[in-house]
């Protein structure tokens, strides 16, 4: 095994650049972790790597906040404001770009990579809802204005993402496209009273089924990444990662509102046996975070529906429950993978 001595060595021979044995080390670093991670049989999840990154992205906060204030400053003594805040925009876009170019393609940075994500996608909606004059459109005045900036959102980010392959750029992708669901769903479904109306299986219309097939369609896109990389050692496992994230809530959603706004015995029966078998998936594919997705949902759904009643028991038996099953994981998984046919268990990862 080639040590980081061994790289000094070769550099000071000339046989490596400075450059090249940074890359070199940097790469056997991340496929050390990746044997150790399959090895541990957890789930991957990495937010940063060092404390470094946490100082770049606290860097990035305060340019983003300085950058932010000029251009509020420009807008308001230009007295442009369309004008002026596309032509930010397309500024804003180019030094995140020059940004990522350097902090994720070249540094391979974690933190810094979600912080320019966020930052893309946020400038993003501001630059095609300015440019579409779409204003407060889920206040009440019309669907169909944000539908094209939805779109071209969507867009946006999916090119940030085929250019610097950042994974938590998919989540936001699957955000951007249900909104862009919802809104085309709400154009064909006209003016609505009720919000919650529109997500229930009871209520007439494609609107519940749409988001329904939605969620399940992105599960299996989040599969079929896991799938491909059943040991997660490359970033097709981070990108299904995200998309579990983003797949739960638009599943849960319109089952959970429809079983709620029943309100009856069978229909919270239901629910929990929905759980048991959200439950149940999560164990066998091994995603935590679509498990915790979905439950936090839910936990969430029932607070808003509720007004809060009822909500705290909710948690006590949900929070016990996941406690329970985080502890035994690795057990429950192994006896509910014996059934599951060769063939699929081939693309899960390994159980204990």
């Amino acid at each position: 095994m080639i040590t980081q001595d061994d790289l000094r060595a070769a550099v000071g021979a000339g046989l490596l650049t400075e450059a090249q044995a940074a890359s070199l080390l940097t790469l056997a670093t991340d496929r050390q972790t990746g044997r150790a991670r399959a090895q541990g049989l957890d789930e991957p999840f990495e937010l940063f790597r060092g404390f470094n990154e946490v100082f770049i992205v606290v860097g990035l906060g305060i340019l983003g906040g300085g950058w932010i204030g000029i251009w509020q400053l420009a807008i308001f003594a230009s007295g442009d404001f369309r004008t002026t805040t596309l032509m930010a925009g397309g500024l804003t876009a180019l030094v995140l770009a020059l940004l990522s170019e350097y902090f994720v393609r070249r540094r391979r940075m974690v933190a810094p990579a979600l912080a320019l994500t966020i930052g893309w996608a946020v400038n993003a909606v501001v630059f095609w809802l300015t440019l579409m004059d779409a204003y407060s459109v889920l206040g009440g005045v019309e669907w169909a204005g944000s539908v094209i900036p939805a779109g071209l959102t969507t867009l946006t980010i999916g090119a940030f993402w085929a250019r610097y392959r950042v994974p938590f750029a998919m989540a936001l992708m699957a955000v951007g496209a249900f909104a862009f669901l919802i809104l085309a769903l709400g154009t064909v479904a006209g003016d609505v009273r009720g919000w919650q109306d529109l997500f229930l299986l009871s209520a007439s219309g494609p609107f519940a089924w749409g988001t329904l097939l939605f969620g399940i369609v992105l599960f299996a896109i989040a599969m079929w990444f896991d799938m491909s990389d059943p040991h997660r050692l490359s970033l097709r496992s981070a990108n299904g990662f995200w998309l579990h994230v983003a797949a739960a809530p638009a599943i849960v959603n319109t089952l959970a509102l429809t079983l709620i706004d029943d309100g009856s015995p069978v229909a919270l029966a239901i629910l929990a046996v929905v759980l048991c078998a959200l439950a149940l998936i999560a164990v066998i594919i091994d995603r935590r975070s679509f498990l915790i997705s979905a439950v936090g949902y839910i936990v969430a759904l029932v607070a808003l529906v509720t007004e809060g009643e009822g909500t705290p028991s909710l948690v006590l038996l949900l929070g016990a429950g996941l406690v329970g099953l985080g502890a035994g994981w690795q057990w429950v998984r192994a006896r509910l993978l014996r059934p599951v046919p060769q063939l699929i268990r081939n693309g899960l990862p390994p159980s204990a």
